[in-house]
């Protein structure tokens, strides 16, 4: 019997080829198996998302209408975008919409998550789920409930203030209050959303932290703008990024309530473009407006993305 024989036991096969595959077919096959089980949804996304975001870029460079064969315009409804005097106010009045809604709804949010995350606050849990639910409930529905809350004849809310001799009339066609009205509704609709993800950041901070800056003698006020609110910044800056993209989108909640009025002072750019391609009929404007709401938002996040991440890289350093 040979030396050979004597190093190599029975069943001996050399290095990377272990139960008759090499490194690289099992690699070829792990691969393999994670197409496999993104294909689905790949599939429902190119056939959902990305082809329909093709087909109205296509359209936005045409005077399509629903009728007829669409004629190539080239940049005349992107031009059109920015000279259009209703596009225009549209504009503003989202603008004002998020500015009203977005840094309100944070407030909300982050000062709630701070008192149901105290470990003192008895019935924690059924407090986060009560403040939760009104984003369980669909913005349109929320939003007919409201108008009802708000009817200057037989709204709750109206019946109420009265008693304490407070009268607001009819808020939603009042030009100055309506605006702030919708983006009241909205930011009770959505900051139990917010609400629970700052909680869950607020929950990954160390406790051993607070602690010591108790014993260096930290108040509260001290404890937040140098312990939680830089630890929450990776948070802050996705809350953001979402509730500017929400307020960017604003529909429901608008086109029930006031319907754009009164004197177009809540026509935001989404109603915009619903007007545009389901009532007016043009399609090849109304794409050309959401492309370039989508790259408005687009814009804005990356701004505030970069921003948060600056500011998380110093807080690391």
């Amino acid at each position: 019997m040979t030396t050979q024989h004597l190093t190599k036991p029975r069943g001996y096969r050399p290095p990377g080829q272990l139960g008759g595959r090499t490194p690289l077919n099992g690699t070829f096959a792990r691969r393999a198996a994670v197409v496999g089980f993104l294909a689905p949804a790949l599939i429902i996304l190119a056939v959902f998302v990305g082809w329909p975001m093709v087909s109205a870029l296509q359209l936005s460079f045409t005077d399509a209408s629903g009728f007829g064969d669409p004629g190539f315009v080239g940049i005349d409804n992107y031009v059109r975008v920015f000279t259009d005097a209703n596009i225009i106010r549209s504009m503003g009045n989202t603008a004002l919409y998020a500015v009203l809604f977005t840094p309100v709804a944070i407030i909300v949010a982050l000062v709630l998550a701070l008192i149901v995350n105290s470990p003192r606050l008895p019935f924690a849990g059924f407090f986060r789920s009560v403040l939760f639910l009104p984003f369980i409930v669909s913005l349109a529905v929320a939003a007919f409930a409201w108008s009802y809350l708000l009817d200057p004849q037989i709204g709750l809310l109206n019946y109420w203030l009265q008693g304490a001799g407070i009268r607001i009339g009819n808020v939603l066609q009042d030009p100055l209050l309506a605006m702030p009205t919708v983006a009241l509704v909205a930011v009770w609709k959505s900051f139990g959303f917010y609400m629970v993800i700052f909680l869950a950041g607020l929950q990954e901070i160390p406790t051993s932290i607070y602690e010591a800056a108790q014993l260096d003698g930290a108040t509260g006020w001290k404890r937040f703008t140098n312990i939680t609110f830089p630890m929450l910044s990776s948070t802050m800056a996705f809350v953001v990024i979402v509730a500017l993209i929400a307020a960017l989108q604003a529909f429901d909640q608008i086109y029930v309530l006031t319907g754009g009025g009164p004197y177009q002072s809540t026509e935001t750019i989404v109603l915009q473009i619903y007007q545009s391609g389901f009532k007016d009929l043009e399609l090849g404007f109304a794409s050309a407006l959401s492309y370039v709401l989508l790259i408005v938002t687009l814009l804005l996040s990356l701004v505030q993305f970069l921003f948060f991440g600056r500011r998380g890289e110093d807080i690391a350093s």
